[in-house]
């Protein structure tokens, strides 16, 4: 009877784990997005590029450059698709750091952070 019970919790855990995994795939992050404009407008972003503060960017902290990533909001569930080209958020507790174009789609730009999640759409790997 133990060995039926301890076969039953295995397999709900792993049907569990596979659940959530094809809900919020191999990465999810949780916390708080904020946004970046004017200040660095023109400037070099970390891989080089020239930051454009109406195009729809981000930076991360750890993620690869040119990863692509949606975040969504979680209070509003409006969310954004933008490409990691840059280094940051420089704030703690902060996860990412949305361009005011990405910001704008999200409808944070008043509030100016917001709660969200992140999943990786493709890592820069990924053709």
């Amino acid at each position: 009877m133990k060995e039926w019970t301890l076969y039953l919790i295995s397999v709900v855990v792993v049907i569990g784990a596979i659940l959530l995994w094809q809900v919020a795939g191999p990465y999810y992050e949780v916390g708080i997005a904020s946004w970046y404009g004017p200040g660095f407008q023109g400037n070099r972003t970390s891989n080089g590029e020239i930051y454009d503060m109406n195009g729809i960017s981000a930076a991360h902290k750890s993620l690869p450059f040119g990863t692509i990533v949606r975040v969504v909001d979680l209070d509003t569930g409006k969310s954004v698709v933008v490409r990691i080209n840059d280094r940051g958020p420089f704030i703690k507790g902060r996860i990412i750091d949305l361009s005011k174009g990405a910001a704008e789609k999200l409808g944070i730009i008043d509030k100016g952070i917001a709660h969200v999640g992140l999943r990786i759409v493709r890592w820069p790997a990924d053709k």
